[in-house]
């Protein structure tokens, strides 16, 4: 590791999503919410990874937790919040549920393989209403962010990691 590198922290966050989908973007704009609303200490990396292809293994890999958000099609009613983890979140991806599952179950895959699967995995999800090419999320899937930020922060705190509320956010 040279210089300038520094080890990953413990604790990832990761916003999955397309910005230009509409709903398909709620991943990233759950972990930017999070930027904004807390301060979060050192051992906590947050992440845009976009639409997660196989680019993201190094980021995922080794960690203590992986936390991620994303758009998940689960037959539950748009806007709905879905928590999965361990275990449960290969077994959704298998079901074809996510936009971008090819590329988060192939991560997956391939850190079972390699011996660097995350100890811990929290799928935070919330069911889109719309992935039609638009830039902004839906009514009802923008009126669950605030669910979808307080089950980061609850992930969080499953690991022993507290947050600190920005000043302005209750």
């Amino acid at each position: 590791m040279g210089l300038m590198e520094k080890a990953p922290s413990p604790v990832l966050v990761l916003g999955i999503g397309n910005l230009l989908l509409s709903d398909e973007a709620v991943g990233v704009r759950a972990i930017e919410a999070l930027a904004e609303r807390y301060e979060l200490p050192p051992g906590v990396d947050l992440l845009d990874g976009g639409t997660c292809g196989m680019e993201l293994i190094g980021d995922m890999a080794g960690r203590e937790h992986l936390i991620v958000a994303d758009a998940v099609l689960t037959g539950a009613a748009p806007g709905s919040v879905v928590i999965l983890r361990d275990g449960e979140v290969p077994a959704l991806f298998g079901r074809k549920i996510s936009p971008h599952q090819l590329g988060l179950a192939d991560v997956l895959s391939a850190l079972h393989l390699t011996g660097e699967f995350p100890a811990r995995l929290t799928l935070v999800g919330v069911v889109p209403h719309s992935v039609a090419p638009a830039i902004g999320l839906s009514e009802v899937v923008a009126g669950s962010l605030d669910t979808v930020v307080a089950q980061l922060v609850a992930a969080l705190a499953e690991s022993g990691i507290g947050v600190t509320p920005k000043e302005g956010n209750p």
